[in-house]
């Protein structure tokens, strides 16, 4: 039986293959929470790279290895565009896990529906997005994957308060970008950790990853979630504060 959740979750395509970009205008601030003080790259299109090609740089099995994807958990591929990590996730989770894959472009949901179908993956559910809400169920997810689209999400300061409570009590979210400036289809690594460390994560791990384009970033929740009229927006450029995570056995506030 598939997971059945009402996903609706931010985020954009597994874009950035090239395709001369194009920048959206300044977006539209949601209410509580502040704006992005930087660049958000537009959707150019519904692949990074050829599934070819990723797959002779052993990319996603490098990805699953270092966020520890193991067989029977649940996960979500927000910003799925074609599927090459839902399909290489079904596989690792196998039939006791789930995978949610979304996407905010109808068309392109229509067409991972599709291939789900046709590739016959009955632990993947295929779920139309919304740019600002995950509306993923609490407590259910033990890794959530953004691969290269951090940087295409108009909100981030809602999108990831809002995903905050979806994790489970050992839950992560994984990053995959390229270390460049937003307005080029990527996110400077000083920035990604003031922006999640801003809505109450910390960074586990950052290293670098050549055969993703850039680097994996990995966080968690860490103490109190913040009430949005708090959050204070990252200047672009800004050098983050680090945020200790809690020593083992400490344990993490719930949400």
């Amino acid at each position: 039986m598939r997971l059945a959740v009402a996903l609706a979750a931010a985020g954009a395509l597994a874009a950035c293959d090239g395709t001369p970009r194009v920048i959206k205008e300044k977006a539209e601030q949601h209410t509580g929470f502040p704006a992005a003080d930087r660049p958000v790259a537009t959707i150019v299109s519904s692949r990074w790279s050829t599934e070819e090609a990723r797959d002779r740089l052993n990319e996603a099995e490098q990805v699953m290895d270092l966020a520890g994807v193991k067989p029977g958990m649940t996960v979500a591929d927000i910003g799925a565009g074609e599927g090459y990590y839902t399909i290489r996730l079904a596989t690792r989770v196998g039939e006791k896990g789930r995978v949610v894959a979304e996407d905010i472009v109808p068309e392109v949901r229509d067409q991972l529906a599709t291939r789900v179908v046709r590739e016959r993956l009955d632990n993947v559910s295929v779920r139309l997005g919304l740019p600002a809400d995950p509306r993923l169920p609490e407590g259910s997810f033990d890794r959530v994957l953004m691969v290269h689209m951090y940087h295409e999400i108009e909100s981030p300061y809602e999108f990831l308060w809002r995903l905050r409570p979806a994790l489970s009590t050992d839950g992560q979210v994984i990053v995959v970008d390229a270390d460049r400036p937003t307005e080029h289809h990527g996110t400077p690594p000083d920035l990604l950790k003031c922006e999640f460390a801003a809505v109450g994560y910390g960074m586990l791990s950052m290293r670098s990853m050549p055969s993703a384009g850039g680097y994996i970033a990995i966080f968690a929740r860490n103490g109190e979630r913040p009430e949005p009229a708090t959050i204070k927006a990252c200047r672009s450029g800004k050098t983050a504060t680090p945020v200790a995570l809690p020593k083992p056995g400490e344990g993490r506030a719930s949400e």
